[in-house]
């Protein structure tokens, strides 16, 4: 055995963010105007338990930490109807040109959620010499949105924040990390 250098993988900005619903031929949405993600592992505690005698600590067990999932705060620069829908239900209507005309979404008291769906996000590696050399993706499976509420103020553009939830199913990664060349993009 010997010493090894690890890899080092610097890596910046939210470039993309696509969300995609689970299951066969499901659309996946492009969202390139997300200016900011926000992942808090949720975890389960034990807690350890210690045999003191007299003052004396003769044996311990120690606690136990569970990843159960993780919340994802996503911050968009722009509404996005069609995450909006996937994340809470509801109804989504277009025109006969495709442009989205209005969003309903689920009632009051509805039993009506949304879609599971994949979430994954893309930020730039950069090398020394300030040039892209890959991505890396970090994808979330069996995510489910929270129902949103809209904020805004004077002078400044509207920026949503949707809460998300992901959570592994057994024997499934709470996330996976892969790198890729190149962006997907929007077909046209």
């Amino acid at each position: 055995m010997g010493i090894k250098k690890a890899s080092e993988i610097p890596t910046i900005d939210v470039n993309l963010v696509t969300i995609q619903e689970e299951g066969e031929n499901k659309d996946e949405y492009i969202l390139d105007t997300a200016s900011q993600i926000q992942v808090e592992p949720q975890i389960e505690e034990e807690e350890g338990v210690k045999l003191v005698v007299k003052g004396v600590l003769k044996a311990q067990k120690l606690g136990t930490q569970t990843l159960t999932g993780n919340k994802i705060t996503l911050t968009d620069n722009v509404f996005t109807p069609e995450l909006v829908q996937l994340m809470q239900g509801g109804t989504l209507t277009k025109g006969q040109d495709g442009i989205v005309t209005g969003y309903t979404p689920p009632v009051a008291g509805s039993n009506e959620k949304g879609k599971i769906f994949t979430l994954k996000a893309y930020s730039a590696q950069y090398n020394a010499a300030g040039v892209i050399v890959r991505y890396e993706c970090i994808a979330y499976p069996n995510c489910q949105g929270v129902p949103i509420a809209f904020n805004s103020e004077d002078g400044s553009f509207r920026a949503p924040e949707y809460t998300i939830n992901s959570a592994p199913d057994i024997g499934e990664a709470p996330y996976t990390i892969t790198y890729v060349n190149s962006l997907p993009t929007a077909a046209a």
